[in-house]
């Protein structure tokens, strides 16, 4: 029998918001319990498994070729008619930089909180909120099928883009189906990639999103595909577009599929609230996801080193108030919420824009060499050969 337990911290969830969470909170002194309902920390992978590495010093974690497959030199992007935009990896956005085994990731930050004096728990699951006087202080959870009680001064919900406890905390999580990508991928072998790229397809092969394909090595790669759900009339649908464009490129139409993950991901605008009396929302969970791009893995990470330090904070001076708590929501927001927002905006008129005029920004910034990747330099760039297509913009601008 599973007996109830009672800690400083709990963190509900075993991915990098989460594990990131737990160990900052245990490097500054609290007592730390994380759960996972999974058996098994980082599987089944639902990732593209492309990520930044600019961020990696700034959460503690050194890359290591236990789970970095290749480290490219930048992005390529593809306009419908496939004219070529090449970005070297500095300004290539947070998709960009390794591609890596995320199972193997997420079991290094895992250990790394292991290592820093957290408790971890596989197969258990939290399964209700414990309230006292108003004030959240714990869970209800169930491990390996047998019901007990977790108690802590601060719980932190870091289940994922699924997340229930978010709900069960009365956060304000729900989405629309403009703000929901259903995605889908591929692991194929026998495949003619550039590992030196990462390469993102645009337009109607893929609406509301994107085609990718991250080499893994040679001849080996993941494909996929993030489709905007108010853009097709079921989730199933990707599969159709992906096969579709796989079918019409020799390079990929010969590939063997090996592994076949699916699921969805958040592309909202930061969402208002992610911290009430005793409790704390990050990661995936808490709508961090990058709406332009769809990563996550950055910003949960980062979110997650300030979300253990607040959490640990509160421990120490004996408050959990939702006042108290704020330090976290502002920190966050400082650090993360001008990018989301901006690249929210910068979603919703992508999402709308034509075949045609995706071939027209892109045909306009081929060759051209921007110092730095802003709005305005990409927009300066297109005006000078297309200004009828920066009229479209004026209402983002």
């Amino acid at each position: 029998m599973v007996k109830d337990l009672t800690t400083d911290v709990l963190v509900i969830g075993a991915g990098p918001a989460g594990s990131m969470t737990a160990k900052w909170a245990a490097k500054s002194g609290a007592r730390v319990v994380m759960i996972e309902k999974r058996q098994e920390i980082g599987s089944p992978v639902r990732c593209g498994e492309g990520m930044s590495k600019e961020w990696l010093k700034e959460v503690g974690v050194t890359p290591s070729s236990r789970w970095i497959n290749v480290e490219v030199e930048g992005a390529r992007i593809f306009s419908p008619s496939e004219k070529v935009l090449e970005i070297n990896e500095k300004h290539a956005g947070n998709e960009v930089g390794y591609v890596v085994e995320r199972d193997g990731f997420d079991k290094q930050l895992a250990i790394d909180a292991g290592n820093a004096g957290v408790d971890v728990m596989l197969k258990t699951a939290a399964t209700g909120i414990v309230r006292e006087n108003g004030r959240i202080v714990g869970v209800t959870a169930k491990a390996f099928g047998e019901p007990f009680t977790i108690r802590a001064a601060v719980t932190i919900g870091a289940d994922g883009f699924e997340s229930q406890v978010g709900r069960w905390a009365g956060l304000p999580t729900n989405l629309q189906l403009r703000d929901m990508d259903s995605c889908l991928q591929y692991r194929m072998t026998n495949v003619d990639c550039d590992v030196r790229y990462c390469d993102f397809y645009l337009g109607k092969v893929a609406p509301g999103g994107y085609v990718w394909v991250f080499p893994k090595g040679d001849g080996l790669a993941n494909v996929g595909i993030g489709v905007q759900l108010s853009q097709i009339k079921s989730p199933a649908e990707a599969r159709t577009y992906l096969d579709a464009w796989i079918a019409k490129h020799p390079a990929y139409a010969k590939g063997k599929k090996i592994d076949m993950v699916g699921g969805g991901v958040s592309i909202c605008a930061p969402i208002k609230q992610t911290v009430t009396d005793g409790f704390m929302l990050v990661g995936d969970a808490a709508r961090m996801i990058d709406p332009l791009t769809g990563g996550g893995i950055a910003n949960g990470c980062i979110a997650g080193k300030i979300c253990g330090e607040v959490a640990a904070k509160a421990v120490h001076a004996g408050d959990a108030s939702k006042e108290f708590l704020q330090a976290y929501e502002k920190g966050w927001r400082v650090r993360l919420e001008e990018k989301l927002y901006r690249n929210w905006l910068a979603k919703e008129k992508l999402c709308s824009l034509s075949d045609e005029t995706f071939d027209k920004v892109v045909d306009a910034l081929e060759g051209v060499k921007l110092e730095k990747l802003t709005v305005h330099n990409i927009l300066k760039a297109v005006h000078t050969k297309y200004p009828e297509v920066t009229r479209e913009f004026e209402a983002f601008l």
